[in-house]
């Protein structure tokens, strides 16, 4: 989904581009990233569909539609049992999925994918995480300028953990944040340039110019087209070549 603005809240800019590998397979991205706004509430979401299943993207976007309703149309009091709400609609949705082919939790390995979302609303707001991938909520006038949801592997740095696992709510995270200027979220195509090595400190190089170009480009879709050339060049490839989807949202 392209950016889009809201004259009365925040700008939202959200870009995805196909990585090598899949590209060289003559895959589309298997990314997905929707979000949406009601009052002061902002729901947002980040899905990246496993390249190894059949239908990861259709995971991603299934997964990522269920929590922005859900977590759009109820009180912010209960998020955290909303988020676990959003994600067991998903589930049930791809239980009886016509490309289910076993009809039940089996098949959803087919529909594999992780997931990082946020919720803010007035001044506060939560991450929610499931497997790699990233969130970063740069703070207003904090000792601590940022937060991180980061990103969660298992034993081995390519073993990752679904939302279409039996136990995916062991694997949920949330952290909460206050007083943010503005939000990332990115796929793991993004973060090994977005973070340093350890994966709880943003990488300012990358970070802070695109935050600050971003509040100073006004037309959305320059801001894009800067944004999707910047995570296509060569070193960005080079660096990692799984798709890439990198959302950007200023707190007003």
């Amino acid at each position: 989904m392209p950016g889009t603005k809201n004259k009365s809240l925040n700008r939202i800019v959200s870009v995805s581009v196909t990585g090598p590998y899949h590209k060289q397979k003559g895959l589309k991205c298997q990314d997905f990233c929707i979000w949406r706004q009601k009052g002061k509430k902002i729901v947002a979401v980040v899905a990246d569909g496993a390249g190894s299943v059949k239908y990861g993207r259709l995971g991603a976007k299934y997964v990522c539609e269920s929590l922005c309703r859900i977590l759009c149309s109820r009180s912010f009091k209960s998020v955290r049992q909303n988020i676990i709400d959003a994600i067991e609609i998903a589930r049930d949705q791809l239980v009886c999925h016509r490309l289910n082919r076993l009809k039940n939790e089996d098949g959803l390995i087919d529909f594999s994918a992780t997931v990082v979302g946020m919720v803010y609303d007035g001044s506060k707001g939560v991450f929610f995480h499931i497997g790699d991938g990233a969130g970063i909520a740069l703070r207003q006038q904090e000792k601590r300028k940022y937060i991180v949801s980061e990103p969660e592997n298992g034993i081995f740095s390519s073993e990752t953990f679904f939302f279409t696992m039996e136990d995916w709510k062991d694997s949920l995270r949330f952290t909460p944040f206050e007083k943010a200027q503005s939000v990332f979220l990115m796929t793991d195509g993004v973060t090994s340039f977005a973070l340093k090595k350890d994966m709880r400190t943003i990488e300012d190089g990358f970070i802070v110019p695109i935050d600050s170009f971003l509040k100073n480009q006004k037309d959305i879709r320059r801001a894009s087209k800067a944004l999707k050339n910047t995570l296509e060049t060569k070193k960005a490839s080079t660096l990692n070549g799984d798709d890439k989807t990198l959302m950007w949202i200023e707190i007003k």
